[in-house]
């Protein structure tokens, strides 16, 4: 009896606790199902409806009229090939630069000044700032000029894509390096140390060790820096506008513009396609993560 009043006490106490945390929880439960599951839903319904006003069910029917699309197609390339090039040279370089300002050199603090200075500037003053610089009478041209070539019309060329690169580049590094550095500084110090008196390279050591703890935060930052890809439809549209060159033409031009003629379902539609596919990539993240650092939580 007095075991069982012991369990009936336990049992009590436990539902207690779990009544306060599901209290504690139901704010931000409610806000999110408010403010992303419910309007996503919605952009779901919308996606397979003709018009938002007669609501006729059409199924897939929109999903492939913004597949077979050309200004679709033509934004879906560029922004993946934007993100297939801009996120793994911001990710090495991040990650090159954290273990060069981990190691011994000087002006590490000016060095990391520097670098995470692009943060503090406003998008209005980097826009300013690269239109100066890739003008056609620009820094950039007046430099080609000195050195006997020709001028480069840099927003309407197939270079456009490489100053995007460069606009990336310069905005994120910072922020990813910083990332970077708190991961390595956490990197248990006895496991190098017992590498390096077992005679192993260098290579070994970066590749088998280092790599590996740091591998979650790879993760992270990979995915961070994929959204942020997807973001700089913000500099390209100030410095360009709604229609810019076409391998300037982002998935959000695409959605900006379906958005101004109000075709909301083929908005919707291509909103739930660009979702997919950043699922998938997401998910295909993890497993590539989960396999690769498995191991280091066992």
């Amino acid at each position: 009896m007095k075991e069982r009043r012991e369990r009936q006490k336990k049992n009590s106490e436990e539902a207690k606790i779990k009544r306060k945390s599901a209290l504690f929880l139901a704010p931000s439960v409610l806000g999110v199902s408010l403010f992303f599951v419910l309007p996503f839903l919605v952009v779901i319904f919308y996606s397979m409806v003709n018009n938002p006003i007669q609501h006729r069910f059409v199924f897939l029917k929109n999903y492939m009229n913004v597949w077979n699309n050309s200004a679709f197609r033509l934004a879906a390339g560029n922004t993946f090939k934007f993100s297939f090039i801009a996120v793994p040279l911001v990710v090495i370089l991040s990650m090159a630069l954290a273990f060069a300002l981990d190691s011994k050199i000087p002006y590490k603090s000016q060095i990391r000044t520097l670098l995470l200075s692009p943060m503090m500037v406003p998008i209005a003053s980097v826009v300013l700032i690269w239109q100066v610089l890739f003008h056609y009478n620009g820094v950039a041209n007046e430099f080609i000029k000195f050195m006997g070539g020709k001028q480069i019309d840099w927003f309407k060329s197939d270079y456009a894509l490489v100053v995007l690169v460069f606009l990336f580049l310069w905005k994120n590094l910072g922020y990813n390096m910083i990332l970077f550095m708190s991961a390595i500084a956490n990197i248990p110090k006895e496991i190098i140390e017992v590498a390096e008196i077992e005679q192993a390279k260098r290579w070994q050591i970066f590749l088998y060790i280092k790599t590996r703890y740091l591998s979650s935060t790879i993760l992270f930052v990979t995915i961070l820096s994929l959204i942020n890809s997807f973001k700089v439809f913000r500099e390209v549209y100030m410095l360009t506008g709604d229609y810019p060159y076409d391998s300037l033409y982002l998935l959000q031009h695409f959605m900006n513009n379906t958005f101004h003629s109000l075709d909301y379902q083929k908005l919707s539609a291509a909103a739930i396609i660009m979702s997919l596919f950043m699922i998938v990539i997401i998910g295909l993240l993890f497993v590539i993560e989960n396999y690769y650092g498995k191991d280091l939580s066992e």
